[in-house]
């Protein structure tokens, strides 16, 4: 097999690896945070913070606490799976190389 052959199925597998851990972070993030909401409100969390029935605080707070905090919780994940591939593959995959 060529070097670049094993590149492209390398980089195949972190887009796979990307995926699969951004989607698991999410997951579980967004079910912490749901648990956390009920306790500190007593609600469950806004099913969709764009409908008028939900009050614009409650809104943007849910809004906001799930952006950021899922947004952290992919970036901290992907961030162990591309130590593992660079341990794994011996290189960044291309998607992360540093740029010129």
């Amino acid at each position: 097999m060529s070097k670049s052959t094993q590149s492209d199925k390398g980089d195949k597998l972190w887009a796979i690896m990307a995926v699969v851990s951004g989607l698991g972070a999410a997951k579980v993030t967004n079910k912490l945070l749901s648990t956390g909401w009920k306790a500190s409100t007593g609600r469950k969390p806004p099913a969709n913070p764009a409908d008028p029935d939900v009050s614009i605080g409650e809104a943007v707070a849910w809004s906001i606490a799930t952006g950021a905090l899922v947004a952290l919780a992919r970036m901290f994940v992907q961030r162990r799976a591309a130590d593992y591939f660079v341990k794994s593959v011996g290189r960044l995959p291309k998607q992360l190389e540093k740029d010129a």
